[in-house]
Order: structure tokens, then C-alpha cells, then sequence
């Protein structure tokens, strides 16, 4: 199973760790993993601010780079909710781009999901020990479905134990761009979303977007916490934190 491995630019440039566990689970899982050296941006920041010719000449460019790859993972499902859900939309009025964006959508897959859908890993190489909760990130809880499988995963980590918190489910204030245009509604997100997580009583928060990452991590740390860890489900697994 030949699998093209999306790293991500959030990933590639702040927190390259969790591309390397990627691909250790991927690779535990038997994949033969393909790392394009060109890939760069999936589009989505150019899409969300109203730029289709950007988001366009992004998402070509993906497309001929992974549609050789029998399945396209993302360590992030804001990335292959773009994919799959959005590259469709993008090309709709190219009928011969549009079935290239659709059928590379329809095997892309966020990086838990395909573990557990596609791949079946029976076990994971981490060993964490401590208690986590999860927080779903709204791409890939809403775009595609993604709330159960991470959840899978952590259970096969004999020395986590997981207690959900208040608002899994409600957004840490980052959603890209709007972060940066609404600031003060994000910064509040995030508050709200940090004191859910310490009312946890978790060593760790865990979650699968480097973009949430960044946004709950910084605003725990300015709150003065520097005890939670925050750390991607990547990291986890793959016994990297």
C-alpha cells in the first residue's frame, strides 16, 4: 500500500516532530510511505480568504504530486477536509480537474482515520503513561467525521487513561485566518477551551491539528500553566513527546 504522506506547512516549519511520527505509525502500519520533497501548501488559507486563483494553483499542484499514491494521509484533518472536501468545489467548473480533485479527495484520509479504517493498526510503537483528554478539532470532527477513531487509538496505549472534558467538541479559537481577523473572540475561545482542559485534571491535552496546538499550548502557558502537556496524536502514538 503505497501512501503519500502530507506533512503539512504548520507542521513543517513549527513542530516537524509530529511529521516524523507520521510516518513511523505509517510505516508500523506497513504502508510504503512517499514524502514528496516539493509538497508545499494544501490551499486552504488562500481558499478560506477568498483567493481562488492561489488555492487553485496550490491544489494542481498537490493533485499531480500525490495522485500517483494509493491513498493521501494528513497528520491534520484541516488539510485532508480541504482535500477531500473542498478541491471537489474548487474545480468545479473544470470537469477534467474536477475528477482528478475528486478522486484524490476520496482517498485522503486524516491520519487516525486511515489507522484505524483503512490500515487496522492492531498496535501502536508509544508508551505513554498518564492521564489525557482529547480535544476534537473542528475540521475534522465536522468535515470528516473524525471523533472515535483517535479515541481508538489512545486505547492501545495500556498506560493512558482518558477523561473526557467539558466542550470536546467546541472550537480552541485558532480556525486559521480567523484567529488572526478575530482576534479577541479567538482569544477567548482559547480561554475557555484552556479552562476546560485543566478542569480535566489531565497531564496532557491531545488532539490531532497543529494549528489547535498552537492556539491552546500558547494560551495555557500565559495563563501560566507549564505543567499540561500539549501534543499531537501523532506524537503520542509513536512514543515521540
Amino acid at each position: 500500500m503505497r501512501v503519500g504522506l502530507f506533512v503539512t506547512c504548520l507542521v513543517d516549519l513549527l513542530r516537524p516532530r509530529i511529521g516524523f511520527a507520521a510516518l513511523r505509525l505509517l510505516e508500523a502500519a506497513g504502508c510504503e510511505v512517499v514524502v514528496p520533497e516539493s509538497q508545499t501548501c494544501c490551499g486552504q488559507p488562500a481558499w478560506n480568504s477568498g483567493d481562488r486563483r492561489a488555492a487553485r494553483l496550490l491544489a494542481e499542484k498537490a493533485i499531480a504530486e500525490f495522485e500517483g499514491c494509493d491513498y493521501l494521509v494528513a497528520p491534520s484533518g484541516s488539510c485532508a477536509g480541504m482535500i477531500r472536501a473542498h478541491y471537489p468545489e474548487l474545480f468545479a467548473d473544470d470537469p477534467a480537474w474536477h475528477e482528478r480533485a475528486a478522486a484524490l479527495g476520496s482517498r485522503t484520509y486524516e491520519l487516525s482515520d486511515f489507522l484505524v479504517a483503512v490500515a487496522k493498526l492492531d498496535k501502536v510503537p508509544g508508551d505513554f503513561t498518564g492521564t489525557v483528554t482529547y480535544h476534537d478539532s473542528c475540521s475534522g470532527l465536522r468535515e470528516l467525521g473524525v471523533k472515535a477513531q483517535p479515541r481508538a487509538l489512545l486505547a492501545k496505549l495500556p498506560g493512558v487513561t482518558l477523561t473526557e472534558m467539558d466542550g470536546a467538541e467546541e472550537c480552541c479559537g485558532f480556525g486559521g485566518a480567523f484567529a488572526v481577523k478575530f482576534g479577541d473572540i479567538s482569544a477567548r475561545l482559547a480561554e475557555k477551551k484552556c479552562e476546560n482542559v485543566r478542569a480535566s485534571g489531565a497531564d496532557a491535552v491531545v488532539l490531532g491539528d497543529l494549528g489547535c496546538m498552537l492556539s491552546i499550548e500558547g494560551k495555557l502557558r500565559r495563563l501560566g500553566d507549564e505543567k499540561t502537556r500539549v501534543l499531537h496524536i501523532a506524537e503520542i502514538l509513536a512514543g515521540e513527546p
